[in-house]
């Protein structure tokens, strides 16, 4: 959540913040005013139950008659402080609803405005010219169908729309593509982790994904446990209720989990092949660092997923997502999008957002900091999405196919696939 003092202090910086995200400002109002009601319930509470306590040691000293007076009194003084016990609770609660629905306050840099709103901070590379090859290029359900590689029909049959069985050579992709991204991470210097999909819900409301994503969220009925669009959730609570050693920071993780999204709102988009599906699995960068460095490590996650994305010797672009398009939690995102030559545009590979505190705050995770610097305080959150398997298995049978079907592997991932150049068509 952000951090309550802005919002006293600072309410115009909250309301320009929800301004840029095109979002009303009446929740900072509210907010304002269960935050007044609930210092006020505590006030009242803390004053009866002083009180109380006073008229108790009379109780203690007092004799006959004036005893049973006192004793008369506290009982009635016992149901006024439990009346308003009940209501400092309510209060507390209103005030921690306001307060968890507000999202972050966007970055400066951030640009204003929605979905198509983003602005282009970098193009990498230059699409490939089929035509001047010769040849119409194939999208990656035919290719994948050449190459043996992705059974979309069976999985339809087995699991419904949007699922999918990876066969053959697209399997060893796949892993070929996590392995590629496991080694990069550890060579930078992340603890590599395996992480549950399952997670509580503190998890999933400490990192926001209960907000304006519930609707893409699967519950599993009859238990108290959510499936997780990314390992972010898992490795967000990893250290909750805990106290980090500052002099430890930055902590880098780098997760592997299968991921798994309603895709809701998505009805009737990218309903072809394994661009826009309810499971893959992911590779995901998680950082724990302070504030003051959570820009700078901001750059370092989008220097990473650059550095994979020259490696598999695709075109991109990388873009500065507006506020609006923005989860509850992000302060700021990239997105690195690749050049897919069905949809002659750009798509969605990877992203990187900074959180600030958001999350550390909603699920209690601080560093002890130096009395001068603040003393215990929450600590900075960031992700970044290095591998996210189907997307980019699309992004490279397109990209690098050849006019009989074939495609050629990119030189880094030729190691992964026991020395395979070329991927070529089973029928």
């Amino acid at each position: 959540m952000i951090d309550p003092r802005i919002l006293r202090d600072d309410p115009d910086r909250v309301r320009a913040a929800q301004g840029k995200r095109g979002l009303s400002a009446d929740i900072v109002d509210v907010a304002l005013a269960a935050d007044r009601a609930r210092r006020d319930a505590i006030v009242e509470f803390e004053a009866k139950r002083g009180e109380q306590k006073s008229l108790g040691k009379l109780v203690a000293q007092a004799q006959g008659d004036e005893k049973q007076e006192l004793l008369a009194r506290t009982k009635a003084l016992a149901a006024e402080v439990k009346a308003l016990e009940a209501a400092q609770v309510e209060a507390e609660a209103a005030w921690q609803a306001a307060v968890l629905s507000i999202p972050n306050l966007a970055h400066d840099s951030a640009p204003s405005g929605g979905e198509d709103d983003y602005t282009v901070i970098e193009t990498v590379g230059t699409p490939r010219d089929f035509a001047a090859e010769g040849f119409e290029p194939r999208d990656h359900v035919e290719l994948g169908r050449m190459l043996g590689a992705i059974d979309i029909e069976r999985g339809a049959k087995v699991s419904g729309s949007r699922f999918y069985f990876l066969t053959g050579v697209g399997a060893q992709l796949e892993l070929a593509l996590v392995n590629l991204a496991m080694d990069q991470a550890r060579a930078a210097g992340f603890i590599q982790v395996a992480a549950p999909s399952l997670v509580r819900p503190r998890a999933m409301e400490g990192t926001g994904f209960l907000g304006q994503a519930a609707d893409d969220v699967y519950r599993i009925d009859g238990e108290d446990l959510y499936l997780v669009g990314t390992s972010e959730v898992a490795m967000a609570a990893f250290h909750s209720d805990e106290i980090l050693d500052v002099d430890a920071l930055p902590l880098r993780y780098a997760a592997f989990s299968p991921c798994f999204r309603k895709e809701a709102g998505s009805h009737g988009k990218d309903t072809r092949g394994i661009w826009r599906v309810h499971w893959f699995d992911k590779v995901e960068m998680f950082v724990y660092t302070t504030l003051e460095d959570s820009d700078a490590e901001h750059q370092r996650l989008l220097a990473w997923e650059k550095e994979f994305l020259d490696k598999l010797e695709l075109s991109y672009r990388v873009i500065d997502t507006a506020a609006g398009d923005l989860g509850l939690s992000a302060v700021r995102k990239f997105d690195c999008e690749a050049w897919i030559p069905s949809k002659a545009a750009y798509g969605e590979l990877t992203s990187t957002s900074s959180c600030t505190e958001f999350q550390s705050r909603r699920l209690d995770i601080r560093g002890r900091f130096p009395a001068e610097q603040g003393g215990t305080k929450p600590v900075a959150t960031l992700n970044g999405t290095l591998c996210a398997s189907t997307r980019t298995i699309v992004a490279i049978l397109e990209n690098h196919q050849n006019a009989d079907g074939s495609v050629t592997v990119p030189q880094a991932l030729r190691p992964y696939l026991g020395g395979l150049e070329v991927l070529k068509p089973v029928s």
